[in-house]
């Protein structure tokens, strides 16, 4: 084949799929493969090989994937390895601008960069031949860096020391693919994040150069790019919160970027950015909410585009209303951040324009990301005591949330019952609705999930639900869950399910009655398990609360002879007593005070036990703790026997 009839080829295909599609499914391109991997093929001629497959490449998805398996980025490094003989600059041009559009590609498996321990290198040495090789290749590792591995890798063959110097580069394509290098290489990476704090180009700091990229009269794309990078650099902790950076660039770079004037999409990146910027830190969810009217301009995300938007354009126009959901994941994702910590801040948000309503319909959007972003946006507001007596009872926000527990992905489902618990504490007057609408049986069922923070929460809720609760809600409650899977998350791996299930049980056997008729029905399984907890291998704050909810067993009528007929409970108890951890001495010494009680039927009979036990000799020794309040909790038992 003559280097003529592949320029006619060449000729035939650009800008024409069809012609595309007709030349691959004749079977063009494993003979193309073939020319430009002969060494006897004229430089001419290979170079005009890698041009056609470019150009093939640029065609439809389904042309890449001949492409890929035809084993076309082998191929294409195949023709470099006679560089040495040919190290011709148009040549390894053509071969680079095929590659970065093949792995460009959504159909192309990024990991293929990966899989050939000698691309990455070849890659890197090639950086230095021109701008276009610097812009392809950039553009590649930008496009290709998925995983923490991936940025290992780059970071490991000198990515951050090659790709530095481009950032100055004259040419803007390149400064812009380097910086989105710098991007995704810094993005939840403290090594690649730290690293780049110390990088000087040109005798300035790295975090300089993005400042100044930063700057109005850049490209937007520049300096939306040059944000992230200083924003990932800091939630990696490389650049403090507080730095002028952060605070005086960056931050109203990102405020500025979601305003009206700006595109659709830049204003979705510019919300998204400014959230995982701030999300973390209080001082700059605080200055953002002051700075440029930002709650209110991010009001108009949920009115855009309306018809009378002033978009000529038609096509900008059909994109928008397509992409028009984006915006609204986006602002409930900044106002989530926004309103995570501070009560001003909580109220601004809901005082905006019928934002209670918008998060109730986000509830029921089509698209998962957005009733995803919804539902964050509420438990970031459901964390005020403020707003869930006001706006979350005014709007019934309990019930579209109800709904949406009833079938959604986990990652809806943790989120959603994350703020059902906030909704069930005892001050909100979303609580007896939710209980009258059958919740209970949903929340066992969320116990037994193999999600560890669905069961947290399922059983969060329920402790909740317990709080000061009426007999019949406590019966319910334990009668749903049933005795066995009480006693499966008392033993739960999972150390925050252990600690709520037994915040669940304490609030259940809270006031006499209730204590005496829960114990009377359950006690043995109940007993059993604060044995087991007490013997076991857990932390101080698991036995303290078992401890606790031991000398809530102590405090009922008939439930205490649970424990005074028990003698290895009473050892168990006693040993506490004596321990190193003083908040054990007190919930085990409360546990003591409660059996021994004068007021109460059999006390003389059960302090009479207790002495014979040496138990006030033990409470003797606590009276002259330096801890004050495990000795005055000893002098009140001691009362007891004196009384």
């Amino acid at each position: 084949m003559r280097a003529t009839s592949q320029t006619d080829m060449k000729n035939a295909v650009i800008g024409n799929n069809k012609q595309k599609a007709n030349l691959i499914v004749l079977g063009a391109v494993p003979r193309l493969l073939y020319l430009l991997q002969q060494s006897s093929s004229s430089l001419e001629l290979r170079t005009e090989c890698a041009v056609v497959l470019g150009s093939l490449a640029m065609g439809t998805e389904n042309n890449i994937k001949s492409l890929v398996d035809c084993h076309i980025i082998p191929a294409l490094l195949q023709g470099w390895d006679t560089r040495l003989l040919c190290p011709d600059l148009i040549f390894i041009e053509a071969c680079l601008r095929c590659l970065r559009t093949v792995f460009i590609s959504p159909v192309t498996p990024v990991q293929l960069l990966y899989t050939d321990p000698t691309l990455i290198p070849h890659l890197m040495s090639l950086l230095s031949r021109s701008q276009r090789t610097q812009e392809y290749i950039t553009q590649i590792f930008s496009h290709c860096c998925k995983t923490p591995e991936h940025q290992t890798v780059l970071f490991n063959h000198g990515a951050i020391q090659n790709i530095a110097p481009l950032l100055i580069s004259s040419s803007y394509k390149v400064r812009m693919q380097a910086l989105k290098c710098f991007s995704v290489l810094a993005y939840e990476n403290t090594q690649v994040s730290t690293t780049l704090v110390n990088v000087l180009v040109d005798g300035e700091l790295l975090s300089q150069v993005f400042v100044r990229m930063m700057q109005r009269d850049q490209p937007i794309e520049m300096q939306l790019t040059a944000a992230k990078c200083l924003t990932y650099m800091c939630r990696a902790g490389a650049i403090r919160t507080d730095d002028s950076c952060i605070v005086l660039k960056t931050l109203p770079c990102l405020v500025r970027m979601c305003s009206k004037e700006h595109l659709l999409e830049e204003r979705v990146e510019g919300a998204e950015t400014l959230a995982y910027l701030m999300e973390p830190d209080v001082e700059l969810q605080r200055i953002a909410s002051t700075t440029d009217h930002l709650v209110a301009m991010l009001a108009d995300y949920f009115k855009y585009p309306s018809s009378v938007s002033a978009i000529t354009d038609i096509k900008r126009l059909d994109h928008d209303l397509k992409h028009a959901h984006e915006l609204r994941q986006a602002a409930f994702k900044l106002y989530a951040s926004l309103g995570s910590n501070d009560e001003d801040i909580r109220k601004k948000i809901t005082e905006t324009e019928n934002m209670m309503d918008r998060i109730v319909s986000g509830l029921s959007e089509s698209s998962i990301k957005v009733r995803l972003a919804a539902v964050r946006c509420l438990h970031s507001l459901s964390r005020s005591v403020q707003q869930l007596r006001t706006s979350f009872h005014d709007h019934a926000v309990w019930k579209p949330l109800m709904k949406l527990l009833q079938n959604a992905p986990d990652e809806v489902l943790v989120m959603a019952s994350s703020t059902l618990c906030n909704l069930l504490l005892e001050f909100s007057p979303s609580k007896e609705p939710i209980l009258e609408s059958g919740v209970i049986e949903l929340l066992c069922s969320l116990t037994q999930s193999d999600s560890p923070p669905l069961r947290v929460n399922g059983i969060w809720a329920l402790m909740n639900m317990a709080f000061q609760a009426e007999q019949k809600v406590k019966l319910e409650i334990v009668r749903c869950l049933g005795t066995e899977q009480l006693f499966r998350l008392l033993s739960d791996p999972d150390t925050n399910v252990l600690m709520k299930t037994l915040g669940l049980l304490r609030n259940l056997l809270s006031t006499r009655p209730h204590i005496d008729q829960i114990m009377s029905s359950h006690g043995k399984p109940i007993m059993q398990a604060v044995t087991l907890i007490l013997e076991g291998e857990h932390s101080i704050e698991v036995k303290e609360q078992t401890l606790c909810i031991l000398a809530n067993i102590a405090d009922g009528n008939t439930a205490k002879d649970l424990i005074m007929t028990n003698d290895d409970m009473l050892q168990k108890i006693k040993y506490y007593m004596g321990h190193s951890n003083v908040k054990l001495q007190l919930a085990s010494t409360f546990c003591v005070s409660n059996l021994i009680w004068n007021e109460e039927d059999g006390s003389q009979e059960r302090q009479d036990k207790l002495r014979e036990m040496g138990f006030v000799d033990m409470l003797h020794k606590l009276t002259h703790s330096s801890d004050h309040n495990l000795s005055d909790r000893a002098k009140t038992a001691m009362q007891q026997y004196l009384a």
